[in-house]
């Protein structure tokens, strides 16, 4: 199935989390990490080791994980409510919302009926594919399988218009591959064979159930992969692909239309009931050889790509065969992930489907008023740091101040979930069949995702669901993203004293409030226009103190691994908006408790450590050093505390110590 959103416009909806990957969490390595805090660490030496070493030690890495950090506690917990939310659903609903679910979820656990149910849930979609006569029905048919969130061919979604960054276009880009990169049907080395060659034989297994006749597969299978590569062959590498301007190409929608007649694109918009005056159309080459191919190439072969696509997207939601065949392949071969548990696997389903449905449920049950409260003032009290920082920043001319002011002034924060509510209005689902209710369900949320279209509902809804622990700034609508989620130990401790939660949520704010005013944030203006609002010397200033803070965590040995140092070009963008956040969060801790003792005063800098707390195999503290835009957790709490007076009067540290660099050595974002 596809994904609600299969387009990301790096450039203007940069939701940069602040925290680390839930994904690390769940992948399976060998070896345990061996390193443990050092016995002698004391707030002045390690301040992560001290303030963490409860949890270092409660919390040791098993034989089978990559890691264990709190932060991936989270991302457990809040997944455990999910299914908790679900559970209750499915035995007592409250209301539609949770009829719906509840009925979803428990198709989904019924895997009697599942295995029973078989191929029927596609039954509909092959036998109109099947019914395919000439080249003038296949548009029809590729239509309606974007309906129902199965994408082939192409893709179709909406995202913002570079242009004008209130409004949503819709973006037609390049899909409809069976692989994950263009450049496998191309290449010719002996693995790309070998795996062509294991591809072709997943293509046959997937034909053969969805109907292919044993003595057709061969010769149907080479169909696929031929339609497929000629589709490659017009594709982009995925490597251009990484800068959004290559993904952005306005045209007229009645222009496209008319330039690609034989893909019927007028009547493709209107069944995903979109009727904007532009799309985007980035790579006319790639449309014009698929024009020319619904025209060129027999309707024959065409049914067979289209039964693939079909089974291969269904494929986890049907029976056993199906489902053994896709993990063979994608999971096991093209990913190396374990297989899911079925509760695991059917959340994840509903999550893809109906993620906003899930989403709202799960804000009514587990974001409490007071919690929510809370959030909100010291997201508040942080923005209100910002503009203070920003009035005594030496590098930026009055002209950027005031753009930057301007632009504070503006930003929206956003509590909970999104505040534009969906039209839950679809399908009742029963609980009789699994795959059904998932193509019921994707096609409520494609539906609401062809809402976005058009003018004034660039704000319609979040790129992140609120069941989903996430803490982001949206560049294009100049917002601060806070799910519900996220507003949970460690992140918001209701329990904790309010300087712990200044200290870690409020830290966690004031790094993603930065981003709307660093170098990414300089490329969008107070009006939402995509203009540098820095001039040249305002830039230098910023790349000569990014040079200082790159050089400091170059100097940091990557804990666990011998012989390594943390990269500090790949981490320098998000190490400073670290430092940024705990230099706004303190200055809006001690704006609201400027009496606070100091046993409070630590209570703001423990709630930081508490974030990063885990525990990494040599394997994963391997692959992050290489590729991971932030500093390993020990670096993440230490180094910004490091030139903080703040830390080192509330612990006593002596300058010079370890964490309390000397007064002309320290670097600060908001001196």
């Amino acid at each position: 199935m596809a994904t609600a959103r299969p387009l990301a416009c790096a450039l203007v909806l940069a939701l940069i989390a602040g925290v680390a990957s839930p994904a690390a969490d769940a992948q399976k390595k060998r070896a345990p990490a061996k390193s443990k805090a050092p016995a002698t660490a004391n707030a002045c030496t390690d301040f992560y080791a001290s303030a963490n070493a409860d949890w270092l030690r409660a919390n040791t890495l098993s034989s089978t994980a990559a890691s264990v950090s709190a932060l991936g506690q989270l991302n457990e917990r809040a997944r455990t409510q999910q299914i908790e939310l679900l559970q209750n659903a499915m035995n007592s609903p409250q209301g539609d919302v949770q009829k719906l679910l509840g009925d979803f979820w428990a198709s989904g656990l019924d895997e009697a009926a599942v295995e029973r149910d078989g191929a029927q849930p596609i039954a509909p979609l092959l036998g109109r594919i099947n019914a395919i006569k000439n080249s003038k029905d296949i548009p029809a048919s590729i239509a309606a399988l974007h309906q129902v969130g199965i994408p082939v061919v192409f893709n179709f979604g909406a995202d913002i218009d570079l242009k004008d960054l209130t409004r949503h276009i819709g973006y037609f880009s390049q899909g409809g591959l069976g692989l994950p990169d263009p450049a496998y049907y191309t290449r010719t080395d002996a693995d790309t064979r070998a795996l062509m060659g294991q591809y072709t034989s997943y293509v046959e297994k997937i034909l053969a159930l969805t109907g292919t006749p044993q003595n057709k597969l061969a010769a149907e299978a080479r169909q696929v992969i031929d339609l497929e590569t000629r589709i490659a062959q017009a594709s982009r590498p995925l490597l251009d692909l990484r800068d959004p301007r290559n993904n952005y190409g306005p045209v007229e929608a009645a222009k496209a239309a008319k330039q690609y007649k034989r893909l019927q694109l007028a009547e493709f918009l209107k069944a995903q009931g979109v009727s904007d005056d532009s799309v985007s159309i980035a790579n006319p080459a790639l449309f014009a050889q698929l024009d020319n191919l619904v025209g060129s190439l027999k309707p024959e072969q065409w049914k067979a790509y289209l039964r693939w696509r079909v089974g291969d997207s269904m494929a986890p939601y049907l029976a056993k065969p199906f489902r053994d065949a896709e993990y063979d392949f994608r999971g096991r071969l093209l990913s190396g992930r374990p297989a899911p548990s079925r509760q695991q696997a059917v959340l994840d389903a509903i999550n893809l489907a109906a993620g906003p449905m899930l989403g709202r449920e799960y804000t009514r049950r587990y974001l409490s008023a007071p919690t929510r409260a809370r959030a909100e003032e010291i997201a508040t009290q942080v923005r209100g740091a910002l503009g203070a920082a920003i009035d005594r920043d030496s590098r930026f001319s009055a002209p950027a101040k005031s753009e930057a002011k301007a632009k504070l002034d503006k930003l929206a924060i956003e509590i909970g979930a999104p505040r534009r509510d969906l039209d839950y209005s679809v399908q009742p689902m029963g609980r009789g069949s699994f795959g059904s209710n998932m193509l019921i369900a994707s096609t409520w949320r494609h539906r609401e995702e062809m809402k976005r279209i058009g003018r004034g509902n660039a704000d319609r809804r979040w790129d992140v669901l609120p069941q989903q622990p996430a803490l982001a700034y949206d560049i294009a609508q100049n917002r601060l993203i806070v799910t519900a989620a996220i507003l949970q130990p460690p992140v918001l401790d209701t329990g904790k004293d309010i300087a712990a939660q200044y200290g870690a949520y409020g830290a966690l704010v004031g790094h993603e409030l930065s981003h709307g005013f660093d170098n990414r944030g300089r490329l969008v203006d107070a009006k939402q226009e995509l203009r540098d609002w820095w001039t040249p010397s305002e830039a230098s200033a910023w790349d000569a103190f990014g040079n200082r803070v790159a050089a400091q965590y170059g100097g940091f040995a990557y804990p666990g691994l011998s012989g390594t140092r943390v990269n500090g070009t790949q981490v320098r963008d998000d190490a400073i908006a670290d430092l940024a956040g705990v230099e706004l969060a303190w200055a809006a801790f001690r704006n609201a408790q400027p009496s606070a003792s100091k046993t409070t005063q630590q209570d703001f800098y423990k709630g930081w450590a508490s974030l990063w707390a885990e525990h990494l195999s040599p394997a994963a503290a391997t692959e992050r050093a290489a590729t991971d835009v932030h500093a390993p957790g020990q670096w993440r709490t230490n180094a910004p505390l490091m030139s903080q007076p703040g830390f080192g009067e509330a612990f006593g540290c002596k300058a010079g110590a370890s964490m309390q660099v000397a007064a002309d050595k320290q670097i600060k974002l908001f001196p």
